[in-house]
């Protein structure tokens, strides 16, 4: 299973971006999630979403900014980032959780339960 990250770049505050996880090797995943760690800090949760039913959940940090989604038919996952913030300067990277134990969705905070990471893009916020 690959997972390849895109859409990343340098974007002034305020401003948008959307990001693009493509999967290859495998068509179905329980949850697909976003991560994100920035310089000199731990690796941290920013959304997830169930793949059958397209149940979503957020980071606080990024609720009512950003939109997490998919399409069942191409295999990807995005994250539409809206209002941007200098804080959201980071490498975003996407996983994807097989299914053979069933979580809650608010579990996917924790990326231990994710079995399938992609290589991460970067996303600069300029002030």
């Amino acid at each position: 299973v690959q997972l390849q990250a895109s859409g990343g770049g340098l974007v002034q505050a305020g401003g948008s971006l959307r990001l693009s996880c493509a999967a290859s090797g495998r068509t179905t995943f329980s949850v697909m999630g976003w991560f994100r760690q920035a310089p000199g800090k731990e690796r941290e949760f920013v959304a997830a979403i169930r793949w059958d039913g397209g149940r979503t959940y957020y980071a606080d940090s990024v609720k009512g900014r950003f939109t997490i989604s998919r399409d069942n038919a191409k295999n990807t996952v995005y994250l539409e980032m809206n209002s941007l913030k200098a804080e959201d300067t980071a490498v975003y990277y996407c996983a994807a959780d097989s299914g053979r134990l069933y979580y809650s969705i608010s579990s996917y905070r924790n990326p231990q339960l994710f079995d399938y990471w992609g290589q991460g893009t970067l996303v600069t916020v300029s002030s």
